[in-house]
């Protein structure tokens, strides 16, 4: 990525800074776009949109597809298309999303290492449940529709774990801010020579600027939650595409029958040797493997070590830079007391 041009106003730079490192919400302008996207007047005529034309659209599916779970598949698969593209238009979270992808590619070798560690264990447990004719036969009996619906699931109590883990974590990094904690975290950033300039100024306490709360402490949480994420789909599908493999070496079709009770089995187009109940279990299993991930991620003490070893360095960066960044819109506002009237 090519890196800026700075300008002379060290305010501005500092705002594009933000937005290049996912911290969209860090910028006053975008914040402030956030909350009007949030209000009860733009957000209630959506939601209720978007709940009416799901559950038809759902409903029709369900009586089309005759598949009981075909509809509220439908309904959780588009209540996350539209979450997600609402959040990257209305809500302004682009940047993050962007970020959080790169950062995650940047971290290829900690992601291999955390698999590494996580993958003996869970292929003993998902190796037993593979080679088992009950599994086989629960995933036979079942729809893709559920199937799918079952991972989102899985994925959604992942979720829900780590947001309640990661704010603790974001909310370790603005304990102990002082003046060399924002020299050493400004430094090569837009804001090194205002930092500079307001430790000379006994009248500036950029310091006590340093709490981050609000949309901007969320923001920190989504961008440690993106590449948790990435790293856990990324995890799933290395699983699924190990069991269809492994599957369809070890998995003749008499085994699959016997397992199964169907008096055939359905073929892939194209791969005579992937069944549509290999695919089943294979999902299956896979969600279960990202959830087991999670878990491991948020109760593994070695994992949390490494992982924000390599993250807190920038989350660090970021709590620095906007308490200089608030410290200098304060003395914009109002020159004489700049530390008493922060700005929002």
């Amino acid at each position: 990525m090519a890196r800026r041009r700075r300008t002379a106003d060290p305010r501005r730079d500092t705002e594009r800074w933000f937005l290049a490192h996912g911290l969209a919400y860090f910028v006053p302008d975008e914040r402030a776009a956030v909350r009007s996207a949030l209000r009860a007047r733009h957000l209630v005529p959506l939601v209720v949109l978007v709940l009416v034309g799901t559950a038809a659209l759902g409903g029709l599916l369900g009586w089309v597809s005759q598949q009981v779970s075909a509809a509220p598949a439908l309904w959780a698969s588009s209540l996350l298309v539209i979450g997600v593209l609402y959040a990257a238009t209305a809500l302004h979270a682009g940047p993050i999303l962007t970020f959080g992808l790169r950062r995650t590619v940047t971290s290829v070798p900690l992601l291999v290492g955390s698999a590494m560690r996580a993958l003996p264990l869970l292929l003993l447990f998902v190796g037993f449940l593979f080679i088992n004719a009950e599994a086989w036969q629960m995933s036979a009996s079942l729809s893709f529709a559920t199937h799918w619906l079952v991972v989102l699931m899985l994925l959604g109590i992942g979720v829900v774990f780590q947001l309640v883990r990661l704010p603790e974590e974001v909310d370790l990094v603005d304990d102990a801010v002082d003046e060399a904690f924002l020299r050493r975290t400004c430094r090569g950033t837009p804001m090194a020579d205002t930092q500079e300039r307001f430790a000379a100024d006994p009248q500036v306490d950029a310091p006590s600027l340093a709490r981050v709360t609000g949309l901007e402490r969320w923001n920190l949480v989504l961008v440690l939650l993106v590449i948790q994420l990435v790293q856990v789909l990324a995890l799933m599908v290395a699983v699924f595409v190990f069991l269809l493999v492994f599957g369809s070496i070890i998995m003749n079709q008499e085994t699959q029958l016997s397992w199964t009770g169907l008096a055939q089995t359905q073929h892939v187009p194209h791969l005579g040797s992937v069944s549509a109940e290999l695919v089943k279990v294979s999902l299956f299993l896979a969600g279960f493997s990202g959830l087991y991930f999670i878990v491991s991620a948020v109760t593994d003490e070695t994992y949390r070590a490494q992982f924000f070893s390599v993250v807190t360095r920038e989350l660090e960066q970021a709590v620095g830079v906007r308490a200089v960044y608030r410290a200098l819109r304060a003395q914009e506002e109002d020159p004489a007391h700049p530390e008493q009237h922060p700005p929002g």
